[in-house]
């Protein structure tokens, strides 16, 4: 009995970034509207599921944090724009009618598109369902959830994913790019791959702690709400992109710095959290305010996963307050029987 309520607590935090992925990195965002959930299970949850649980549990196993999980999401962000939906490449993929300053025509690829692919599949569809996923196991957040047998299928459902969604989007548009640029994305992904294990860094080595005080969590959420509203709503320019990269320097070198400050804790983590996740929220509506306009069932759609999204950041709040209880009437306890 023991062993199987283990199994299911890891099973089930498993299973919940499987579906926390797509929804985040598709439904919240507003990329695709309500009526696509159920083809979603088919198309998205093995690519963007199989994927963000797949960063996860190798991230982890390995003894490696957050520097790991954003640079594998980043490769992962090139592995699905460069040579899956090919969207880096293919200048038809939002519409022909959708103008672009930031085109290179030495890489065929606008920079603007990608950032926003790269570093938004990074974020999105990766790091923040993880973090999600684990501020609701806290007891388990570090250690890994799948066997080596899981460990297989995950990748096995995420390589499944990636043929699913080439075969569909290429069915679709008709589209290939060059030798070279596939090459070249291939290339970038494998640096990436390469860097995250490089610079990811082992946990428990030791980092100098920075003097002062914790930063108010309030202050800190909202923070982590406006600089991922920024980013998301950067103009698709070339001083866009070059806010956009100063905002996600900024943002990494910020928490960094926050995060070696005394006091640090799960509290300013879920700041982190709620400020991404309400972005994407928002997001939401003023996707099908610019694509679907007047699809009335896509407007119910954003306004059903923004309360979702409040939900679970409740459901997160509540787990986290139930958890410091427990800590600290064990650590009660502990000291009376000391004493």
């Amino acid at each position: 009995m023991a062993v199987e309520k283990r199994y299911t607590r890891r099973l089930a935090p498993a299973l919940g970034l499987l579906l926390l992925s797509p929804w985040v990195g598709e439904f919240l965002l507003g990329s695709s509207p309500i009526q696509n959930l159920l083809a979603a299970v088919a198309l998205l949850v093995p690519l963007y599921g199989g994927g963000a649980l797949l960063i996860r549990e190798i991230a982890r196993r390995t003894g490696r944090g957050w520097p790991t999980i954003l640079l594998l999401g980043a490769a992962y962000g090139v592995i699905e724009a460069g040579l899956l939906d090919q969207s880096l490449f293919n200048p038809d993929f939002l519409g022909p009618e959708i103008a672009d300053d930031t085109r290179i025509p030495l890489l065929g690829i606008s920079a603007s598109n990608a950032i926003s692919y790269v570093a938004g599949h990074a974020i999105w569809s990766i790091a923040l369902p993880i973090a999600v996923a684990e501020m609701l196991t806290p007891s388990g957040s570090r250690r890994p959830w799948l066997g080596r047998t899981g460990l297989i299928a995950a990748a096995a459902l995420y390589l499944a994913g990636c043929a699913i969604v080439f075969s569909f989007i290429y069915a679709d548009t008709r589209f290939i790019a060059s030798p070279a640029q596939r090459i070249g994305a291939a290339a970038t992904a494998i640096v990436l791959i390469a860097a995250a294990f490089a610079a990811g860094g082992k946990r428990g080595r030791a980092r100098p702690i920075a003097r002062g005080k914790a930063w108010n969590p309030w202050l800190l959420g909202i923070g982590s709400f406006v600089v991922a509203s920024m980013f998301a709503a950067h103009p698709e320019n070339w001083a866009g992109v070059a806010l956009g990269v100063v905002l996600l320097a900024s943002a990494w070198a910020l928490v960094r710095y926050g995060a070696a400050r005394g006091g640090w804790n799960d509290r300013h983590r879920f700041s982190l959290i709620a400020g991404a996740l309400l972005t994407c929220a928002w997001l939401g509506f003023a996707v099908t305010l610019l694509v679907r306009p007047t699809d009335t069932v896509a407007w119910f759609g954003n306004g059903l996963f923004a309360l979702m999204a409040v939900g679970l950041l409740l459901w997160i709040a509540h787990t986290l307050r139930r958890t410091v209880k427990k800590d600290s009437t064990i650590a009660n306890g502990g000291i009376s029987h000391e004493a």
